[in-house]
């Protein structure tokens, strides 16, 4: 079975989500992973798919979507890679604070030089007041709060971390 990753960025407008899941289902696509949000005016999607269709049936299937240039659409075939298997226990990071440069790329760091990954992550800007929420797979848990604490210092900003809820996904 073929695998593909799509991408719709651009202008927000209602029925995107529609549109797009519509004409994949129509092509015999399956939805296996997305995720979707809004950003200031602005949609961006990630989905990945599963099905028979060539990405060039794909691409030429949802082409219409971008005829208003509103829209970027791409099709990229997802290769089979080995499945990452998370380490450790997975926890949520919250920082907040007031808006400056680097708080996202100190946080990637030092999660990063933790041995972390980063599962997820969202920002939002309201006014000056910067929000991080990112999900994290880590091994040493102990030694992530202390980092980030001293980082967040560092940074002016505040953060917390905390084990995350076991889901049903």
């Amino acid at each position: 079975m073929n695998e593909y990753a799509v991408t719709v960025i651009g202008h927000d407008r209602p029925g995107i989500i529609a549109d797009v899941a519509e004409i994949l289902a129509r092509l015999g696509l399956n939805l296996t992973d997305s995720t979707m949000t809004r950003l200031r005016g602005h949609f961006a999607m990630t989905l990945v798919c599963s099905g028979p269709p060539a990405g060039a049936e794909i691409e030429a299937a949802l082409e219409p979507l971008t005829a208003e240039r509103t829209l970027l659409v791409t099709v990229r075939r997802v290769v089979e890679e080995p499945v990452y298997e998370p380490a450790g226990t997975h926890h949520v990071v919250t920082v907040h604070g007031a808006d400056r440069l680097g708080i996202v790329a100190t946080l990637a760091r030092t999660v990063a030089e933790c041995g972390g990954n980063i599962t997820d992550l969202t920002t939002r800007l309201s006014g000056s007041l910067y929000v991080i929420v990112a999900e994290v797979d880590v091994t040493d848990a102990e030694r992530l709060d202390e980092a980030l604490r001293t980082a967040a210092q560092r940074l002016g900003v505040e953060v917390s971390m905390r084990p995350a809820d076991a889901d049903l996904l």
